[in-house]
């Protein structure tokens, strides 16, 4: 995936400009700023559900628009930051939907999407739960279901909208763990929106900072997420601690700036 002096805007007000990006297979990178910087914009714009206000967004070489809907949903899955579940459908069900894009002229699921949803699941330490409506579910249930569907449309590329939402510390380092095992062992891209400094330090190769005034700076995140670096892209000083051989970034004390970065 790749942007190309990629401009966004919203109610007159410049998010992000002139972004030349380049996401590689293999590449985890997260995607930081403050609240308003366009994070989630930029998601929607990369996934093809928003159109960009200048620039260009290119997958496999070609622009979003000229790719067909089903083609792209075997390229790129998304998703959302939330959800509305209107129906009572089995939590394999809304995995399962996942599958459309394989299913061709087909009406019924078959033993393949059936294999792979499960094991979707089994991985979010969600099987237990995939004859539940997801109407019962907690919210941490529900996330990890929804990130079940993800990984069961097989894309060599996910886009993730704070994908440890909702849920609790164990399944936060899980989903994070099983998200960096996607792109070392299968060499999927994976880019994320996450508030957490220190869970996506803790799998994240690449970062991309978001000013939220346009500006953006790119790279590998020992070069990126610097104390310095992401204290003026958060607005408020940030420290950076040694712990063995984590970093681990914690706001700094009322009237204290300096970093041990």
């Amino acid at each position: 995936m790749q942007t190309l002096k990629l401009g966004l805007r919203i109610g007159g007000r410049e998010l992000v400009a002139g972004l030349d990006w380049t996401v590689e297979a293999g590449q985890c990178w997260c995607v930081i700023g403050r609240n308003g910087a366009g994070k989630s914009t930029l998601l929607r714009t990369i996934a093809g559900l928003r159109a960009p206000d200048s620039g260009s967004v290119l997958l496999g070489g070609r622009v979003l628009s000229e790719w067909q809907l089903l083609a792209l949903a075997r390229e790129r899955a998304y998703l959302p930051q939330g959800r509305n579940d209107a129906f009572g459908y089995r939590a394999i069900d809304t995995v399962l939907a996942a599958r459309h894009p394989y299913q061709d002229d087909r009406y019924w699921d078959a033993e393949t999407d059936y294999r792979i949803a499960h094991a979707a699941m089994r991985a979010l330490d969600a099987g237990h739960l995939a004859e539940r409506d997801v109407r019962t579910l907690s919210g941490g249930e529900r996330q990890r279901v929804a990130i079940a569907a993800v990984l069961s449309q097989e894309t060599p590329l996910l886009l993730l909208d704070e994908p440890a939402s909702a849920l609790d510390l164990a399944h936060q380092v899980g989903v994070m763990e099983l998200l960096a095992r996607l792109c070392r062992a299968e060499g999927k891209a994976v880019v994320l929106v996450s508030h957490d400094l220190n869970l996506s330090h803790s799998v994240a190769s690449h970062a991309l900072l978001l000013m939220g005034d346009g500006e953006w700076l790119a790279g590998p995140s020992a070069e990126v997420m610097t104390a310095p670096l992401l204290s003026r892209c958060l607005g408020y000083p940030i420290e950076a601690v040694q712990h063995g051989r984590r970093t681990i970034f914690i706001p700094a004390e009322e009237g204290e700036e300096k970093s041990n970065d």
